[in-house]
């Protein structure tokens, strides 16, 4: 009975130690958390495909944020601008068929569905209208080598 009590105690004492060792150890720098953004939307899957810009916002109901996020979202509609909402449990589809894992997502998609920008979490109205604008005033740049008036420039002989 002795013997199986001193090796109980060093059993315990060993486990111990163990425990103690292992809180020590400095824990691995995972960096910052990766989340899913989709590279291109189908724009089947949402109202107005015919659209040259679209604009969608990932949330969830219970999400307060994105809630506020949507409210800044829904004025950037226009003729040129579709814009849609795809809440969690109302849409799971969509969720997962573009691999959504974090909300409120707000992505900026062109006329062939390629995601072109990308807002994740909180965002503001200028920082949305802003995407917007660059995206727009990108698309619209002449080529290079041809002048701002859509001429083409102009050549020696």
């Amino acid at each position: 009975m002795v013997r199986l009590l001193i090796v109980l105690v060093l059993a315990a004492g060993r486990g111990g130690v163990a425990v103690v060792l292992q809180r020590r150890r400095p824990r691995p720098d995972l960096g910052p958390p990766q989340w899913s953004i989709p590279g291109a939307l189908d724009r089947g899957d949402f109202d107005r495909p015919d659209a040259r810009w679209l604009v969608v916002e990932f949330s969830s109901a219970t999400c307060d944020t994105c809630a506020a996020v949507w409210d800044r979202v829904r004025l950037l509609e226009s003729e040129e601008v579709a814009v849609q909402e795809i809440e969690a449990r109302r849409d799971r589809g969509l969720h997962q068929r573009y691999e959504i894992d974090a909300v409120p997502l707000v992505v900026v998609a062109d006329a062939t569905g390629a995601v072109r920008a990308h807002h994740l979490g909180p965002t503001t109205a200028a920082d949305l209208w802003g995407t917007l604008a660059e995206l727009r005033r990108v698309d619209d740049a002449p080529p290079a080598g041809e002048a701002a008036t859509g001429t083409e420039p102009e050549r020696r002989s």
